[in-house]
């Protein structure tokens, strides 16, 4: 069983706000792309968000489905990775202070990552983990530099956001280089 903790320097409700935002699952998931609610009403209880998962030039189509929400405090996910199985995301918020302690607990259920489980495996989820608590801090501590609308406009999501400032010096920007 992998688990593991992120202090996230905002309050509780601040990291809700990510979590139950459909639209952004991509976002911070890492392995994802492109995610959409696809059934009920996200974050409520079997509601199911439909994402990609990028491998080269194919895209493999999954979902994820809320099997347990406590509004504020925990969201229990079952993924879907095709041939692999499904596995066990619980999300964790706890206020710490004045800010949010977010502990993310994740096994394997069925299929083939069931099977596999082992300690290696879980290694590799602690590095995923870490790499998708990084994200969704970001995501919660700064907000005007990757929001949804932001990464809308650029077409992608994590990229860096490039602004040209003209050379009159007026400091007009515009999308483009550096």
């Amino acid at each position: 069983m992998a688990r593991r903790h992120r202090l996230i320097r905002v309050s509780p409700s601040a990291v809700w706000d990510v979590l139950a935002d459909g639209h952004r699952y991509a976002d911070w998931v890492v392995g994802t792309s492109q995610s959409e609610p696809v059934r009920g009403t996200w974050p409520h209880r079997d509601a199911a968000i439909r994402f990609q998962v990028p491998l080269g030039p194919l895209r493999l189509v999954n979902e994820t489905v809320v099997r347990h929400c406590e509004e504020g405090v925990t969201l229990e996910l079952e993924a879907h990775a095709g041939v692999l199985g499904t596995a066990r995301i619980a999300i964790e918020l706890r206020e710490w202070g004045e800010h949010c302690l977010v502990i993310v607990d994740e096994h394997p259920l069925r299929g083939a990552g069931g099977t596999l489980h082992n300690v290696g495996f879980d290694a590799l989820i602690q590095l995923r983990h870490r790499t998708m608590l990084a994200r969704l801090a970001r995501l919660c501590e700064h907000p005007e530099t990757d929001g949804p609308d932001e990464s809308a406009a650029r077409g992608t999501r994590g990229a860096p956001h490039l602004v040209a400032v003209d050379r009159d010096g007026s400091g007009a920007e515009r999308p483009g280089h550096a």
